[in-house]
């Protein structure tokens, strides 16, 4: 039961009544279209290089704790140790890393999504 007083849009063949949407010919041809399976493939690579990264980036610092305590534990100031700014570096990093893949998604995956979207005809 609903309190508006606004009908129901009821779905059609292309989704709600209210909403363009694309028709299901054009949505599969959209999926199955090469520039579409290179732009998915683009971003699961650059996805899984930065994954990479920032495994490489965390677990390389829980590996030194692990195998060279003395390193970290040397001291760079007063009552400051290595492994302090080290452990701010990693996540100084895992930013940087997050800021990398927002410009390459702003530069290059937003613009190509929404061509591809023009393209097929949905506004």
């Amino acid at each position: 039961m609903t309190t508006s007083s606004q009908p129901v849009a009821k779905p059609g063949p292309e989704g709600p009544a209210d909403a363009p949407g694309l028709s299901e010919a054009k949505r599969r041809a959209l999926l199955d279209s090469r520039e579409f399976k290179h732009l998915v493939a683009s971003r699961w690579r650059v996805s899984l290089v930065l994954t990479g990264l920032l495994f490489v980036l965390y677990y390389g610092y829980i590996m030194l704790i692990a195998a060279n305590r003395a390193l970290l534990s040397r001291r760079i100031g007063e009552v400051t140790t290595l492994g302090i700014p080290l452990g701010a570096a990693v996540i100084v990093g895992a930013w940087l890393l997050t800021a990398a893949y927002v410009v390459w998604a702003n530069r290059y995956f937003d613009g190509e999504a929404a061509r591809l979207r023009r393209q097929a005809g949905h506004q």
